[in-house]
């Protein structure tokens, strides 16, 4: 029968040679770590970056050109705050959207009037390109999503 000492020092040693958990590894130098969001049901979906017809900067044209947004679960989201950017100088900011559950809405280039539907960059310029990347972050700057193609229709 083992003494009451003898059962503690078991019961010690035994936790010594349990092994600690791996330290995560640290980032590559010169890259700080991404800042994701919790996970978030909603996710940049079907890009039509090349907008059908010719490319003459129309307005209808440039329409043509969006990026879906949708909420792939049932609860509504405000997306009031969040963004959707190629790069720090094509950045849309949603306004106060609520985007209901299992819907989607379009992020057009061109103008037009905003509805639950459809949104509007007022740009007079083409954004997304054949290759490329669309970036969706919440109100907190958190990158919840993002999405990238290159020079073949994406869905």
């Amino acid at each position: 029968m083992f003494s009451s000492a003898s059962r503690t020092a078991a019961v010690l040693l035994g936790a010594a040679v349990v092994p600690a958990p791996a330290a995560p590894p640290a980032p590559a130098a010169g890259h700080a770590p991404a800042h994701r969001a919790p996970h978030s049901p909603v996710v940049v979906g079907y890009v039509q970056y090349d907008s059908p017809g010719h490319d003459n900067r129309s307005n209808k044209s440039l329409n043509g050109e969006y990026v879906t947004v949708s909420n792939t679960g049932k609860k509504a989201v405000n997306l009031k705050g969040w963004t959707l950017s190629k790069d720090s100088r094509h950045v849309y900011h949603f306004k106060n959207l609520r985007l209901a559950g299992r819907s989607s809405v379009r992020v057009h280039t061109g103008t037009g009037r905003d509805t639950g539907r459809d949104v509007y960059q007022d740009s007079r310029h083409y954004i997304w390109d054949n290759k490329d990347t669309a970036t969706l972050r919440d109100n907190h700057r958190h990158v919840v999503d993002t999405k990238h193609w290159s020079g073949r229709r994406e869905r």
